[in-house]
């Protein structure tokens, strides 16, 4: 089997905590690869993401690193398993990778989780509002290219149609800020009421009028994973969205958005405020 040229976020999630159970159990990979019967290399490959591992060669792998969580076991052989090509392999080499990423990320959450503070959460923007967001970006993109990330935002929305729970935290200075007139604003106020009247969708606001709030200043997304440990935050970074995975990390993003989350208007007064704002306009 060819080795992968470029392996996605999640076959590389899947090589990084095959490595961490190897590394928990004190075993080099050369140990490792002669209690499974192969090569130094197929272990470091595996290791890597540039080669998958059957289901009953990960089981071994696990029985033989002692990992008595059958929970992330059967969580990692879904993943080394899953043979999902997305919707969002259509914009391989249009978009940069970590647009690719996010996506499939978002397609396999348990849950997903935003914190905003200058902008609508992508979800849950309308395509004018998406379309005047990518237009703002410097350098100016190509007119091909702002086309195409208003279109795979808007695919990505999809996810919100299932049950999986979705909760935005979004500051008042987000839903202030003008991409560019009012009748924008004004629709994607309504876009945001609207959706929040799903069941599965959360919609949280931070006012102006919050006395002390330092939580926190940076977006921030975490989407859950099969399990706990799967768990993955996401970032801004200057060329697209950075994967966090370390469990460390993960315990710090999990409190601020705890924070946050406690510091937010109850969803009911949310949807008042943002009406309020609305009719402002």
């Amino acid at each position: 089997m060819p080795l992968r040229r470029e392996p996605t976020a999640r076959q590389m999630r899947l090589a990084i905590e095959l490595r961490r159970l190897r590394e928990a159990a004190g075993l080099a990979a050369g140990e490792a690869a002669a209690l499974l019967g192969v090569g130094h290399t197929q272990i470091s490959h595996i290791e890597s993401g540039l080669t998958g591992v059957s289901e009953v060669r990960l089981r071994r792998l696990a029985a033989n690193y002692v990992c008595r969580d059958q929970d992330l076991v059967d969580a990692l052989v879904a993943m080394a398993t899953d043979r999902t090509r997305g919707w969002w392999e259509e914009y391989r080499g249009l978009l940069p990778t970590s647009f690719l990423d996010l996506a499939e990320l978002e397609h396999h959450a348990s849950f997903r989780r935003d914190v905003e503070f200058l902008f609508i959460p992508g979800l849950l923007q309308t395509e004018d509002y998406a379309r005047a967001a990518f237009a703002s970006r410097v350098p100016e993109l190509p007119r091909e290219d702002l086309e195409s990330r208003v279109q795979h935002r808007m695919r990505r929305k999809s996810i919100l149609e299932g049950d999986a729970p979705y909760e935005a935290v979004i500051h008042e200075a987000a839903l202030r800020i003008r991409l560019d007139d009012r009748a924008l604003s004004r629709a994607q106020l309504s876009r945001l009421l609207e959706l929040s009247e799903a069941e599965n969708i959360t919609v949280r606001v931070i006012s102006f009028d919050l006395n002390g709030f330092g939580a926190t200043w940076t977006t921030m997304m975490l989407a859950g994973g099969a399990v706990p440990r799967l768990d993955t935050a996401v970032r801004d970074a200057p060329h697209g969205a950075a994967l966090v995975d370390s469990e460390a990390q993960l315990d710090v993003f999990r409190t601020l958005f705890r924070r946050v989350e406690a510091a937010s208007l109850d969803p009911g007064r949310s949807r008042d405020f943002i009406h309020r704002l609305a009719k402002e306009l």
